[in-house]
Formats: C-alpha cells, sequence, structure tokens
C-alpha cells in the first residue's frame, strides 16, 4: 500500500496527489512534559496517529507534524516550568502554520485540515488559518476549504461515560491522564512506562493566573488527573472514535466519496 504521510512520498507522487484534488492533514502539536511515565511528544505522536488513520480512511495524506506548540499552561498542560518543555510563542506559531498551509496551497492543496494535539494551540491554529486565507484570496485562490479541529471534542459521550464511570474531569485536567495514556499505550506501548505512573491526586485550580505560577499548583508528577485506569483497549476505542467520526466530518466537509 502506497505511503500516506507526505515526508515519505517523492516529489511526483507528491504533485499527483495535489493534481487528484487529494485533502492534506496538517497534524499540529507541541513538546510538553506528560509526567513520569510518558515521553515529551504525546501531543505531537497522538495528532499525528490520528491524522494517518483518518487519511487511511478517507483517502487523504498527512503533511509533516508540526511538533512545537503554544507555550504549556498550569492548568492545561502542567505549564513550562518541567525541563523538556519546549514552546513557540504565539506569533511564532502562528507564522509557522500560516507558512506551512500557504505553501501547500501553493502546491495545488485545496482541501486541508489542521487537526490539533495540544490545547493551548486553538486560538492560534484559526488566526493562521484567518490569514491564510487571506493569503490564498490576494492569489486569486477562490475554491480553498480548510477544517480544524481538536481531535478530543469528537469523543462520544457514550464512551466518556464507559471510560469514567465516576464523572469526566474535562479535557483540560485529562493532561497526560486517561485519555492520552491510554491512547499512547495503543498507539506508541513502547514509549509508556506504566511502572513509573505517579500516583499524585487530581489538580486544583483557582479561578486566576498568577505570573510567576504558585508552587504547589501543579502535582510534582506533572499529571493533572489520576491515569491509574488507562489501557490499550480503552486507547482502541478512542483512536476508532476519532477516525470513524472525524473521516465522516470530512468527507461531509469537503465533499467526499
Amino acid at each position: 500500500m502506497a505511503t500516506v504521510l507526505m515526508q515519505e512520498m517523492t516529489w511526483p507522487a507528491f504533485a499527483d496527489h495535489m493534481k487528484r484534488g487529494t485533502p492534506v492533514l496538517v497534524p499540529v502539536g507541541a513538546t510538553e512534559q506528560h509526567g513520569y511515565h510518558m515521553p515529551l511528544g504525546v501531543d505531537a505522536y497522538l495528532p499525528t496517529a490520528v491524522s494517518t488513520g483518518i487519511a487511511k480512511a478517507v483517502g487523504a495524506i498527512v503533511a509533516p507534524t508540526i511538533n512545537y506548540g503554544y507555550k504549556s499552561q498550569p492548568k492545561m498542560g502542567g505549564g513550562p516550568a518541567f525541563p523538556g518543555t519546549t514552546s513557540f510563542d504565539a506569533s511564532t506559531l502562528i507564522s509557522a502554520v500560516r507558512d506551512v498551509l500557504r505553501d501547500l496551497i501553493r502546491h495545488g492543496a485545496r482541501k486541508i485540515a489542521v487537526i490539533n494535539g495540544h490545547y493551548e494551540n486553538q486560538m492560534f491554529t484559526i488566526e493562521a488559518i484567518e490569514l491564510v486565507r487571506r493569503d490564498a484570496a490576494m492569489l486569486g485562490v477562490t475554491d480553498l476549504t480548510i477544517f480544524r479541529c481538536e481531535y478530543w471534542d469528537f469523543t462520544r459521550k457514550d464512551l466518556l461515560a464507559k471510560l469514567f464511570p465516576a464523572g469526566f474531569p474535562g479535557y483540560d485536567l485529562e493532561h497526560a491522564a486517561i485519555l492520552e495514556t491510554s491512547m499512547m499505550l495503543h498507539v506508541r506501548p513502547d514509549l509508556v512506562d506504566m511502572a513509573r505512573l505517579a500516583n499524585d491526586p487530581p489538580a486544583k485550580f483557582p479561578p486566576y493566573e498568577t505570573f510567576p505560577v504558585r508552587d504547589g499548583w501543579v502535582p510534582p508528577s506533572g499529571v493533572l488527573s489520576p491515569a491509574g485506569t488507562a489501557d490499550a483497549e480503552k486507547g482502541r476505542l478512542l483512536m476508532e472514535n476519532y477516525v470513524e467520526d472525524i473521516g465522516a466530518a470530512l468527507r461531509k466537509e469537503f465533499a467526499l466519496a
């Protein structure tokens, strides 16, 4: 089977995809701490895996992942104090996404999906899309459709209820917890060490921020909610959910067969 990954293609193969109107998925992630038990690249590995599954299902290709994201925030990612967390300024992330999308458009892409894997990236990917639409209009491109999502927003309510019988704590507190750990156990089990999983209680944040961040707000491990019940089967269910439902949305918005 031919690869769906752009970086594994020759330029003539990529050009052929552009001539045929193949959609291009652009995963946007981050390099950010994910506790003692998972690597810094979780927010890049997961949207890449989701995008790859979707591309195989709908007949798309996957551009190289943008592996850095906007600055980690304590309430949703633990914050920048953890060694290894390496981030873009907002303007840099906007420029990076804008540049990638603009060149894809220049090469002929007219159906592009930005698949975000890092909570803090949301508004900056939107700004990049708004700017690149302006760029495209100035170049006379009138048939462009750009789709953008956070993959976790497609999690089905019945699946959440199954995975969290005691109640879902919210996507912000799920950093390095059950959802991400389960998905990593499914797609990259070689990078997860459950023996090192911390037993910290859930993080508790006040309804405000301070700068610098106060000590004690984030659990020492960086995990914001307990992940002890994570397993690969949960990860498989989540991945199937995202591939099926985001794929359906792309078929609709891109008018794919």
